[in-house]
Order: structure tokens, then sequence, then C-alpha cells
């Protein structure tokens, strides 16, 4: 796990985004799925993109999380989200399973509508 904390965010967005537009997605589209989930907006992101902490830091620091992460669940590298007891790695694969919707071709609206 420590690997993955220590990940400077230049080597994580990246891979984000190219799995997004490998299937027709946007950089956008992934931007906005980081809103919603972490409390980011435009200008505060583009901000920690240049500041390049690792990406402990820019979970741990993330403005919000929404309390509808909570209702992110499924299997994520043959994971249940739901069974992950580390905190800060729930996280982590909660932003991978909502990239691997929109991958998949899921609508936004469902992908955020998690009611």
């Amino acid at each position: 796990m420590e690997r993955i904390y220590s990940m400077k965010l230049s080597k994580v967005y990246p891979l984000l985004v190219r799995k997004a537009e490998r299937k027709g997605r946007t950089e956008e589209e992934v931007q906005e799925l980081i809103f919603w989930l972490m409390g980011y907006d435009a200008d505060s992101l583009k901000k920690v993109l240049e500041e390049d902490p690792d990406y402990r830091t820019f979970m741990e620091e993330a403005p919000a999380w929404n309390p509808d992460s909570e209702k992110i669940t499924g299997k994520i590298c043959g994971v249940r989200i739901e069974t992950i007891s580390d905190p800060l790695m729930r996280k982590i694969r909660c932003l991978d399973k909502l990239v691997d919707e929109l991958a998949a071709g899921k609508p936004m609206t469902k992908i955020l509508n998690r009611s």
C-alpha cells in the first residue's frame, strides 16, 4: 500500500485520464468525478496538479469528501470496495471504481446518482 500512497499525483492522474480516454470519454469527465467525490473545483484541482503531491496527500487533503461515496460498492482489482478496512485505500479504490464505470460507458448521471 505504501507504494501506492507514495506515488506522485503526476503519475496517477494521467493513468486515470488515459483509462477513460481509451474508451472515448474525456479528461473533463474524469475531473467531474473528482469534483463530485473529493470536493475539488477546477481551480483547486489545477493547483494541486501543479504542486504534484503524493497520492496520499492528494486524497487526505481533499476539500470535502462526498458522503455518498459510502454508497460506492462493487469490485475493483478483484476486491470488494465495501470490505476494504483501510480508509485511505477505500478512498483510492472509490475513485478507481468511478473511473472504471465511466470507461465502461455508464452515463455520468448514473455514476454520480448514488442515492
